[in-house]
């Protein structure tokens, strides 16, 4: 039987004590690492933990980065009000590996690159390096935003906690931890902070699937209730999820984020070695896929529990993103402390992500523009500037979250902003790696024609939001209480496709194929445009800036067939070097000194 939900109580003492346990573990991970090996004094230790993490922790890191708050609250609040159509995209998350452990992964260890706009300057010229430079800094700003906000409201909202106490008391710990312990800080804290994650969550199925009479009855009432859905296969790219736009339109934003975007990149680039590296991102994949699976079976489990009364058309919250915190207090507000880690679980969520935004948001500052305007800069001089830039990203990300709070529902607004932009950032590295025959001009400029084509189809959706037909929510069986009055500008569904102008039914594209979309436009106009001024010729490439296709995926098939497809690219292979210079650079991993003793011993 579903339960009626009611004004749920506070936070006691306990779980004040849970959740500043949580950030005083994550600032003492910083404190160790700022005092420990070589202290974060030079660049490398501070933005690539020396090139010598062990994969775990890597892998642990990649996943904690996944999980943000943004999963944490998004995902359960998405299964509960549209059903289980978004578990495709574990099918994404599967492709993401496979093509960026085959192509972009290959390269940036080819060339033992810090940023990934290095690349960038190597395959066309110093501008286009600017220009994913700008591309970077407005993805990950907006999406920082994002991720502090969200749970913030959420939790105040529900448990009370302070609004803006919880926006700087994220940002505040994360850039504290991330400033002074570097890398190794921001992978280990995401150890610790993935495990209260997780715990958090199974402790939420474990209680709520309890109060249900077991998990069977969860699935039946979710069953009966239309929110077990798996059958959509249509290929109108207008219905907001299907099988299409979940596992195929996803893998461009997942392959923007973990094929090009320098927070992830920076981090498997920390193994040193690429094997290694690949090992990290398999353990990554098969850990998103089992914490994606949590967070719907979370939503699930909140939906069966609320199946006859919904919290949300009852006034008891005001923004569905707030559900999965009205259900830990609901659930547990009379057990002190497990409402408490269930709320760590959230600002563990947001701090992982921060963490490593800010971190990849110095990296690529210091790389790409203060070594362009000091390249002489001293490494003692360089890396304080790199800790300065984390610090003033860090205020910069806080005073963000305003402008976040008008994006709407999180979940959303997040993939919207990684499929706006990541998409078309994702098409500049493609044309790079795989279009040997494109130039400059056509890279800059069609990256910024398949901007300005999905920020013009984002922004549009915002202001002209399609309808998603969600299926009903119930209040059968709720218990009538005046003194509950639902939010007049929550709760009404108001019809206005009648207000809507003729171009409106663009806007109407899931968010799911921004991304590809938006590639897409990137990649022909890049190509058009490189032909109409003098294209590059393939034959003359630097093979080791090119990753063709029938390398990457068709290296089984004939060589006549796989020369066709490398578009006049030779045969993967070393530009002319001599054997000393290529076994060097073929080192799995070594420091600066034995790399120097090594060469000395050649010679």
């Amino acid at each position: 039987m579903a339960i009626t939900p009611g004004d749920v109580g506070m936070f006691h003492a306990w779980d004040y004590v849970v959740i500043a346990l949580v950030l005083l573990v994550s600032t003492c991970i910083g404190l160790y690492y700022a005092l420990a090996g070589g202290r974060q004094k030079t660049a490398r230790e501070f933005l690539l933990a020396d090139r010598n993490m062990n994969p775990i922790p890597v892998a642990m890191s990649l996943v904690a980065s996944f999980i943000s708050a943004i999963t944490v609250l998004g995902t359960p609040s998405e299964v509960y009000r549209h059903g289980t159509m978004f578990w495709y995209i574990c099918f994404a998350y599967i492709i993401t590996g496979i093509v960026t452990s085959r192509t972009f992964m290959v390269i940036f260890f080819e060339y033992e690159i810090t940023s990934t706009n290095e690349y960038l300057e190597r395959r066309f010229n110093k501008p286009v390096r600017y220009l994913g430079t700008a591309l970077f800094f407005l993805q990950m700003m907006l999406y920082l935003g994002i991720v502090i906000y969200a749970p913030a409201l959420a939790l105040n909202a529900v448990t009370g906690l302070s609004l803006w106490g919880s926006v700087i008391t994220i940002g505040v710990v994360c850039t504290f931890y991330t400033t002074i312990g570097g890398l190794k800080a921001v992978l280990w804290t995401d150890v610790f902070q993935v495990l209260v994650m997780m715990a958090g969550m199974l402790s939420v199925i474990i209680a709520g699937t309890s109060r249900m009479g077991g998990f069977r009855n969860v699935w039946e009432i979710a069953e009966n209730r239309a929110r077990l859905d798996f059958v959509h296969f249509e290929l109108d790219p207008t219905v907001r999820h299907t099988v299409w736009g979940l596992a195929i339109g996803q893998s461009f934003t997942w392959c923007s984020s973990y094929g090009v975007n320098q927070a992830q990149v920076q981090r498997y680039l920390s193994c040193g070695k690429k094997s290694t590296a690949q090992a990290a991102l398999a353990m990554a994949i098969v850990g998103m896929i089992f914490v994606v699976s949590v967070a719907c079976i979370v939503g699930l489990v909140i939906f069966a529990n609320y199946a006859d009364c919904d919290p949300y058309t009852e006034g008891y919250i005001t923004a569905i993103d707030q559900l999965f915190p009205y259900f830990v207090m609901d659930l547990s507000g009379d057990k002190p402390g497990l409402p408490g880690l269930c709320t760590a679980c959230v600002f563990s969520a947001a701090l992982s992500t921060v963490s490593s935004g800010l971190n990849s948001l110095s990296a690529i500052a210091g790389e790409d523009i203060i070594k362009s305007i000091w390249p002489n800069i001293s490494e003692t001089k360089y890396t304080v500037a790199t800790k300065i830039l984390a610090v003033t990203f860090g205020v910069v990300a806080i005073l963000t979250t305003v402008l976040a709070s008008q994006l709407g529902a999180i979940l959303q607004a997040s993939l919207s902003i990684f499929g706006m932009v990541g998409g078309p950032l994702f098409g500049l590295f493609s044309l790079g790696v795989f279009f040997p025959c494109v130039n400059s001009y056509g890279a800059g400029f069609g990256t910024l024609i398949g901007l300005a084509t999905s920020m013009w189809i984002g922004i549009g959706a915002m202001i002209y939001p399609p309808d998603s037909n969600p299926p009903s929510l119930s209040t059968a069986m709720c218990f009538v209480n005046a003194s509950v009055i639902p939010d007049p500008f929550v709760t009404p569904i108001v019809d206005t496709e009648e207000s809507y102008p003729p171009i409106a039914w663009l806007y109407s594209i899931s968010y799911c194929w921004y991304s590809g979309l938006s590639w897409l436009v990137c990649i022909v106009f890049g190509l058009l445009i490189s032909f109409a001024t003098g294209h590059n010729d393939p034959s003359k490439a630097d093979v080791t800036l090119h990753r063709p296709i029938a390398d990457s995926f068709l290296c089984c098939l004939p060589d006549a067939a796989t020369d066709v497809c490398r578009c006049g690219v030779g045969q993967g292979h070393y530009p002319e070097e001599d054997e000393e210079s290529i076994e060097i650079k073929e080192l799995d991993v070594y420091d600066e000194v034995d790399a120097e003793k090594h060469e000395n011993t050649l010679a």
